[in-house]
C-alpha cells in the first residue's frame, strides 16, 4: 500500500506551513519551490485542504496561504483523508455484504485489524508532534 502523491504533498505542505509558526502567510509559489511540487498541483491541493478547514487562504499581492489551527490540533488522518478520503485497506473491511467471503475470510480481521492500527497511528500523530520531533 502507498499514499497518493497528492497526499504525500500535502503532508509535506502542511509540515512546511507549520514550521513557519503562527499566522505567517506563505506564498503558495514559495511552497511549490521548497517542497519540490508542481504549483498547478499545489494549487489543487491547497484548495482541498482549505475546505476541509485545515487551512485559510487569501488571494491578491499579499495573499498567501496558512493554517487554519494550531499544529497540535492538525493531525496526519485528517490531511490524508482530505485529499484521498477515507482509507480503506480491502473492501471487504466495509463489513457490508461488499465482498462474499466476508463472512468465512480468514484475512478479513487482518485487513481490519491493521487498517485500524493505521487510522489510529495517523489520527495520533499531530504536526505539533512531527515538529517537535525534529528539534
Amino acid at each position: 500500500m502507498q499514499i497518493t502523491r497528492q497526499a504525500d504533498y500535502a503532508v509535506r505542505t502542511v509540515l512546511h506551513l507549520a514550521r513557519m509558526g503562527d499566522k505567517e502567510l506563505a506564498a503558495t509559489r514559495t511552497v511549490a519551490q521548497e517542497q519540490n511540487i508542481p504549483p498547478s498541483f499545489l494549487a489543487k491541493i491547497i484548495s482541498q485542504l482549505a475546505i476541509a478547514g485545515l487551512l485559510h487562504t487569501s488571494r491578491g499581492a499579499r495573499g498567501g496561504v496558512t493554517l487554519a489551527r494550531d499544529p497540535k490540533d492538525i493531525t496526519l488522518l485528517e490531511v490524508v483523508e482530505a485529499i484521498d478520503g477515507p482509507i480503506q485497506l480491502n473492501v471487504c473491511v466495509q463489513g457490508d455484504g461488499a465482498c462474499t467471503f466476508e463472512e468465512d475470510c480468514p484475512v478479513r480481521p487482518v485487513w481490519c485489524d491493521v487498517q485500524s492500527e493505521l487510522i489510529s497511528r495517523l489520527k495520533g500523530t499531530s504536526f505539533g508532534d512531527l515538529l517537535a520531533s525534529t528539534n
